[in-house]
């Protein structure tokens, strides 16, 4: 086979497999880069050279691996101009102090135990061609590095970027990225010259490079800002004079001594942070480098590593004993830093676990250890091995250390004046909102049900972040997103009628990875008392209420309310059909709430009665609502008990033609609690002639009218739920 068919097919399973395993990572709550990371380890010796050494052979012969090389060093030197790129100045603004001694103090303890450690491994591990000095330097920088993109998008994804936590971590990471690539690149050039008395003319010819980049460098640069700003946009042209700056930039820094990547990320660094630029840049680039060549970099650093050489419990010991080095002196320089600093013990050491983290950052420094000779394979694939053990654990052991319900900024937004005022709403109902421009209804319908009298409604937007886009999910970014999106909720708010309804509507955003999941966790946290969703239809099916809504209607812990708007402009006239079921009573509660808060509003409800019950007989849950209502609304319900039928959706899309809004409620009468909103909701949904508002009780004991009616009768209601 030619070489050039052979490398493409092996990037072909490289990055079909990078995408399955990430996709597994990310069910389990773990970052995409571990999946790519396994996925590489996965082609390599370990499992597939291990399983089937013929096809591992066939697969990645030794002639291919230079060419997998060349792509994966290209990835490398644009991956790294990304993170100079992203990594925001204002970043070291934050506490900079404390930032300053706890990154500091992060480096060098994991850095002198990592030394310590060199002088028992050196012997062991290595030979006499390296010099301990390199060894040394190395190992101690591969202790003490943290992966800032990692744990940027850890920060994100738990919403923490707004934090005291959240922005001193980022504030550490930046300062410690800094100094652990200064670490490495001293290392490099101590390699290179074999002695640290031969690397000074590389370290001042360095000095000077940056110097140069940082005054004026940076100065031409800034000329990119004042054409990016006449133009609005990005050209080809321009776009390919950055592309050829940063391969310039790289291989100066690799003339002068230390490394391709240097120069690529010092680009990105001193590269101005004008907002559109810095996001039309990083996503022109980002997609083809994180989906095509950094995977081939995952997958030759798995070809180079092989978990086969420890083949003796000795060396499982020793590659435990590497482990453990690196996560308890991590750990333990930040946490002691933290405190020292004056942060509370909780802080410190949800602190000290995202420093923790080391992932993609981590094995570019192996592989350039790797690659000069001074570390061996075999320790090469020890510290692999802590690279995905130290980047797997941060986010449980942050989940433990400071769960999601601690996070005080947050799970609910701060709220209007008029509602933070009000001394604590009785009724609250979330509304998930995908699309702000196209769901007034859905709003309106929720501020109908609330009322004026001591509620209030969360329209809630969850911005789900795309699993490989690297950009979306830095935290500026995300706090871009989060402020655009309250902004569009907020002109939603405006359009609400009557005008003070408003004060009562404060809106929720967050970044989420599962939306039906998160939407449950808020609803949870804001103790609300319904959902309220509009309709989806899933794309692999044909039922209406699938995808996201039926995950909130199996997940959520609160009665749920599906609304599928008919586009009908008023919600005068109401229809329920009603058997004798706790949904079929929910959906009742539902329109007893739009009837009681609007005088203009009627009721018709369709009774259907199981075949032994008498025409004229009530269950005991709708007599008992019906009592507790004033006159003045109960003469406008009306109690209508259709002819026996076969078939009661018939009826109730029958009376629709004379409804603004029906409810219906997720009940055996309809055929459809085994199916949970299965094909005959969906014929209702879309043969029903007005809106509709389908229905699925949770809670047997919360009531929806109890807030509106009088002390008394609400007394009345929860003694007659509690015997439910």
């Amino acid at each position: 086979m030619q070489i050039a068919i052979l490398v493409l097919v092996q990037v072909l399973i490289v990055i079909a497999l990078s995408r399955i395993m990430g996709v597994g990572c990310r069910a389990i709550k773990q970052p995409l880069v571990i999946g790519e990371i396994i996925a590489g380890i996965m082609l390599g010796p370990s499992l597939l050279g291990l399983v089937s050494p013929a096809i591992a052979n066939f697969l990645f012969p030794e002639s291919t691996l230079p060419f997998l090389n060349v792509l994966s060093e290209i990835g490398l030197i644009f991956f790294m101009f990304l993170i100079g790129l992203e990594l925001n100045p204002k970043y070291l603004k934050s506490q900079l102090n404390v930032a300053i001694l706890t990154s500091h103090v992060s480096i060098i303890v994991p850095f002198s135990l990592g030394s310590l450690l060199a002088l028992f491994l050196y012997p062991l591990v290595s030979n006499s061609s390296v010099s301990f000095t390199a060894f040394a330097l190395f190992l101690g920088a591969a202790m003490s590095i943290t992966a800032f993109p990692v744990l940027a998008r850890i920060i994100t994804e738990n919403n923490l970027q707004g934090t005291k936590l959240g922005t001193l971590a980022l504030t550490c990471a930046a300062v410690d990225d800094v100094t652990a690539w200064c670490l490495l690149a001293l290392a490099i050039a101590v390699t290179r010259t074999n002695s640290v008395a031969g690397a000074f003319p590389t370290i001042i010819e360095a000095l000077i490079y940056i110097a140069f980049m940082v005054t004026v460098g940076r100065w031409f640069l800034q000329k990119l800002v004042v054409h990016y700003r006449r133009k609005g946009r990005l050209s080809q042209l321009v776009l390919a004079g950055i592309y050829m700056a940063v391969v310039t930039s790289a291989l100066i820094t690799e003339l002068i001594g230390i490394h391709l990547i240097f120069g690529a990320f010092l680009l990105g660094a001193v590269m101005p942070k004008h907002a559109g630029l810095v996001r039309e840049l990083a996503e022109k680039t980002e997609d083809f480098v994180l989906i095509f060549l950094l995977p081939v970099f995952f997958a030759f650093s798995g070809l180079r590593t092989q978990i086969g050489l420890l083949d003796r419990p000795e060396l499982w010991l020793l590659c435990g004993a590497v482990v453990a080095v690196a996560i308890i002196g991590k750990y333990a320089g930040t946490y002691v830093a933290a405190r020292v600093s004056g942060i509370e013990k909780r802080d410190a050491s949800a602190l000290a676990w995202l420093m923790n983290t080391r992932g993609l950052t981590e094995l570019i420094v192996l592989n350039i250890g790797l690659s000069y000779g001074v570390i061996s394979p075999l320790l090469f694939t020890m510290l692999v091995i802590m690279a995905l053990v130290t980047t797997f654990m941060t986010s449980p052991l942050l989940e433990l250390t400071y769960p999601k319900e601690k996070i005080r900024l947050d799970l609910i937004e701060e709220q209007p004046e008029e509602v933070a005022a009000k001394p604590s709403p009785a009724y609250k109902i979330l509304v998930p909102v995908a699309n702000p421009k196209t769901q007034s209804s859905l709003l309106n319908l929720a501020v109908a049900i609330a009322g004026n009298l001591s509620s209030v409604v969360h329209p809630l937007s969850l911005i789900e972040l795309e699993e490989d886009y690297f950009f979306q999910s830095t935290p500026d970014e995300a706090e871009r997103l989060i402020r655009q999106r309250r902004e569009e909720l907020e002109a939603l708010i405006e359009t609400l009628e009557p005008p003070e309804m408003r004060k009562n509507v404060a809106p929720i955003v967050r970044i989420a990875n599962d939306v039906a999941r998160e939407t449950a966790n808020i609803a949870i946290a804001d103790n609300a008392n319904l959902i309220i969703v509009g309709w989806h239809r899933s794309t692999f099916s044909m039922n209406r209420l699938g995808g996201r809504v039926g995950k909130i209607l199996n997940t959520s812990p609160v009665d749920v309310a599906v609304f599928i708007d008919n586009r009908q402009q008023k919600l005068d006239s109401l229809l329920v059909a009603h058997s004798d079921n706790i949904h079929d009573d929910f959906a009742l509660s539902l329109a007893l709430r739009l009837l009681i808060n609007s005088p203009n509003r009627t009721l018709k409800i369709l009774r259907f009665t199981k075949a032994q019950q008498e025409t004229n007989e009530l269950g005991y849950e709708l007599r008992n609502m019906l009592q507790l209502l004033p006159q003045e609304v109960r003469s406008r319900i009306e109690i209508i008990k259709p002819q026996e039928e076969t078939d009661p959706i018939r009826t109730a899309i029958r009376e629709s033609r004379n409804a603004d809004l029906t409810i219906a409620g997720t009940s055996p009468a309809w055929g459809i609690e085994r199916q949970t909103l299965g094909r005959y909701t969906d014929r209702l949904s879309q043969e029903c002639h007005s809106s509709l508002l389908i229905t699925r009780r949770y809670s047997r004991v919360i009531s929806h009218i109890s807030s509106l009616v009088n002390p008394e009768q609400n007394s009345l209601l929860s003694r007659s739920n509690d015997k439910q």
